[in-house]
């Protein structure tokens, strides 16, 4: 038990101890009596008790809402506060993306105005263009649209700035390769200068009719900011580049329907042909926090009848962007037209979660007369179950490569510099690899992923290692050499798959 009289002096005639005490007043060292150093114990004791409330009371003090805007009169002058100047509020980038109602890259610098920023110089960011991903010469990029083969090339679209390394003031970027690894840049193929799309030439997508013409679906915003769809076809169909393209002058061909946000309303996919003989595509959308895609129906692309109901929602997951919906084969390695429907099919749908920058896909079953999709599996329902990647990888799309007979995977790669390291690089965001996918039979569940064959051709040499036997949780060193980071994740790739 704590004494209750800790500041005032004990009587050691009243207190039990184990030595013989000194009689009153003596010191067998002839000093001072000891009643004497008992006072000034207890008086520094008193002091140091004092100056800790005192400091408390400080402490206390400073904590107060508006305590250094207020002076109390009878406050004592050793706790009187000195005048206090109000930190400025921290000043932080206007978002551009977001409240124009599409995705802008996260990673802006967020800190405070006077957070310093590393000297970064050219010689130290020139070395983070890559070789063979794709990116623009310079300023922002991120998604994919309207990837397709023509005439012998492959075409890639993509959102451009051709201003800054930022986003804004978007239009449409395009080039062209053989190989999907080396690219041939061409003049914009989209400019953002009519009323429907003033505001920036947004994501959209290829489709190749029987007649092998094209048809371009693209979401525009209009000098509202009202997001709106349209419709553009090559000028020349026998240019097999592709350098010129008409904008539909009964443009916009799609208004957002009642109901649903005017900026909750964008990127159409790929059209698929119907047994009644109509396209039909689907955009993504949103009501309240119920992430959907709307389906519409037509016959030319210039008219069109929404459905009833949607192909596919999922409470909880947000805005859907950038949709894909396409078919796998359950039985074969090859891929497949985005028409093709049958027992052996199971269909894809994909969205790009605009609130976690995330794409997630999920394997289900299509009924062409309700324009409805199921999902196999509830518990890896789109937005809440598988993903494409688990690093920078969104807004992507696919397309079907006639020429070889299979589906290729586009994705945006924002990068994780910040967007004045972006400024100083001039240019910013690079495409993945682009990789072939499959249906894995083995899970039932899951894609196979697998960059390009092309990509093989950039190797100088290679080694194989057969009848290696590899257990689970085991090391095994492979001879390989001397080997670049690429060469040698490529090995690991091999072994793991």
């Amino acid at each position: 038990m704590a004494d209750p009289r800790p500041f005032l002096p004990s009587d050691p005639n009243t207190l039990p101890c184990t030595y013989t005490p000194l009689p009153n007043g003596a010191n067998p060292d002839g000093g001072a009596p000891e009643t004497r150093k008992r006072h000034l114990k207890e008086l520094l004791a008193i002091f140091s008790g004092l100056l800790m409330v005192s400091l408390l009371v400080v402490i206390i003090s400073g904590k107060e809402p508006n305590s250094h805007n207020a002076s109390n009169k009878h406050e004592p002058l050793f706790l009187a506060k000195q005048p206090h100047t109000a930190r400025p509020e921290k000043l932080r980038p206007v978002s551009r993306g977001v409240p124009a109602g599409v995705s802008e890259k996260m990673n802006r610098l967020a800190g405070d105005v006077d957070t310093p920023v590393f000297p970064w110089n050219n010689s130290m960011l020139s070395w983070q263009r890559t070789a063979f991903h794709f990116q623009p010469e310079k300023n922002w990029m991120n998604d994919p649209n309207g990837p397709l083969f023509y005439k012998g090339w492959y075409h890639f679209f993509y959102q451009y700035n051709p201003n800054k390394a930022v986003w804004g003031d978007i239009v449409w970027g395009h080039a062209v390769s053989k190989d999907l690894i080396h690219w041939l840049h061409l003049p914009l193929a989209m400019v953002a200068d009519q009323w429907y799309d003033i505001n920036g030439v947004w994501t959209g997508s290829a489709t190749i009719l029987p007649d092998g013409k094209i048809v371009m679906l693209y979401t525009g915003s209009t000098n509202e900011s009202v997001q709106v769809q349209n419709l553009a076809y090559p000028a020349d169909h026998s240019d097999p580049l592709l350098l010129n393209w008409v904008k539909y002058s009964g443009n916009p061909v799609l208004v957002p329907p009642p109901g649903i946000g005017y900026k909750d309303f964008r990127d159409p996919t790929t059209a698929w042909f119907t047994s009644e003989g109509k396209w039909r595509i689907t955009i993504g959308s949103k009501l309240n926090k119920t992430g959907i895609s709307l389906v519409y129906d037509t016959k030319d692309f210039k008219t069109y009848e929404l459905l009833n109901g949607v192909l596919h929602a999922v409470p909880g997951t947000g805005m859907w962007e950038c949709v894909d919906f396409y078919p796998v084969s359950k039985t074969s390695d090859k891929g497949l037209d985005t028409s093709v429907n049958g027992p052996d099919v199971k269909h894809v749908v994909k969205a790009s979660l605009d609130d976690d920058r995330n794409d997630y896909y999920a394997f289900g079953t299509y009924d062409e007369k309700t324009g409805k999709w199921v999902p196999d599996n509830e518990k890896i329902d789109v937005g809440i179950g598988i993903r494409y990647d688990y690093g920078k990888f969104y807004a992507s799309k696919t397309f079907y490569d006639q020429n070889k007979g299979r589906r290729v995977l586009w994705g945006w790669i924002g990068e994780s510099d910040s967007e004045s390291a972006d400024v100083q690089k001039g240019w910013a965001s690079l495409q993945g690899i682009p990789r072939t996918v499959l249906f894995d039979q083995k899970t039932g569940s899951n894609l196979l992923q697998w960059p390009v064959e092309e990509i093989e051709k950039l190797r100088l040499s290679s080694k194989d290692f057969n009848k290696v036997e590899v257990k689970a949780g085991s090391v095994v060193p492979l001879q390989v050499g001397t080997a670049t980071q690429v060469c040698a994740f490529s090995v690991l790739i091999y072994i793991l798959c």
